[in-house]
C-alpha cells in the first residue's frame, strides 16, 4: 500500500523537484501530549510545477534518486489565493 500525504510545498528551487513540508500530529510515547511533528519530503514534480506554500498531495514511488521516494499527485491549493 502506498502513502498518500498531504503537504505544503516550501521549495522549488531544484529541477523537476520541490521540497514539501508534512505536517502530523502524534501522541508523545510517555506523557501522551499531542505534538505536532513537521518533515520535509522531496518529491518528484512529473508534469506539475508548483509554487511556493502551494499545498500538495504526494504519492510514494520507487526510489527516483538518493533522496527523492515521492512524487507530485495534484496540486490541491494555490499557494497565491
Amino acid at each position: 500500500m502506498k502513502k498518500i500525504l498531504e503537504g505544503i510545498v516550501v521549495s522549488n528551487k531544484m529541477a523537476k523537484t520541490v521540497v514539501v513540508e508534512v505536517t502530523s500530529k502524534v501522541a508523545h510515547p510517555i506523557y501522551k501530549k499531542i505534538i505536532k511533528v513537521d518533515k520535509k519530503i522531496k518529491a518528484d514534480t512529473g508534469s506539475f510545477s508548483p509554487n511556493l506554500r502551494d499545498r500538495v498531495k504526494v504519492v510514494e514511488t520507487k526510489p527516483i534518486s538518493k533522496d527523492k521516494h515521492f512524487k507530485v499527485m495534484e496540486v490541491i491549493k494555490s499557494g497565491s489565493a
